[in-house]
């Protein structure tokens, strides 16, 4: 574990930020960093967990069905995770978070997503249609009444689906492209 106190970018007071910093080995996740940072002067706290460990990439499928509700699922926080017969999908952000869960779980994180932008979206007519329609196909798939296939996509590799029935393959040059990763990146071209 490490410490260093550094000033505080928030109120500007001098050495008054405690900066705490360790590596641990994690199941599913393999080596990992986090680290704490909080103002002794203003109290302001940030957390971060980052993935070390670099594989190979990654794409796992299943097909969600009553027998695979149990199925474990494990998102990194560089991981695109979809539903392409909703038109669902969430792509890593700056404070994209990974978790342990299992497909049921996956599909609750859906319908709470979609509740939340039903009250943001409360005044456009269109939106609040679809976003009952997806609702409603969510709550057939959770009851075994639709088929649907959730997608992994993982350009760290550091994802996975745990299933008998789960297929998985390295992803293609270009299908990594695509992909976000939720980190910032620095491209260098070369200058006249």
């Amino acid at each position: 574990m490490e410490k260093m106190k550094v000033d505080c970018p928030v109120c500007h007071a001098e050495k008054c930020m405690e900066v705490i910093s360790r590596t641990e080995e994690i199941p599913y996740f393999g080596e990992i960093m986090e680290s704490v940072v909080l103002c002794e002067s203003c109290g302001y706290r940030h957390a971060d967990i980052i993935c070390l460990d670099q594989k190979d990439p990654v794409r796992y499928s299943i097909e969600v069905k009553k027998d695979s509700m149990n199925a474990r699922v494990v998102k990194s926080q560089s991981a695109t995770l979809s539903v392409p017969e909703l038109g669902l999908k969430v792509e890593p952000g700056p404070k994209s978070l990974g978790y342990v869960s299992n497909v049921e779980g996956v599909i609750e994180r859906f319908q709470g997503a979609v509740k939340t932008a039903l009250n943001l979206f409360d005044d456009d007519e269109e939106s609040q249609k679809n976003a009952k329609l997806i609702l409603k196909n969510l709550e057939k798939v959770r009851s075994g009444d639709k088929i649907v296939e959730i997608v992994l996509e993982d350009p760290f590799g550091q994802s996975f689906i745990a299933h008998p029935n789960a297929s998985k393959r390295e992803l293609k040059p270009e299908e990594i492209k695509d992909l976000k990763t939720g980190f910032a990146t620095f491209e260098q071209s070369e200058v006249d």
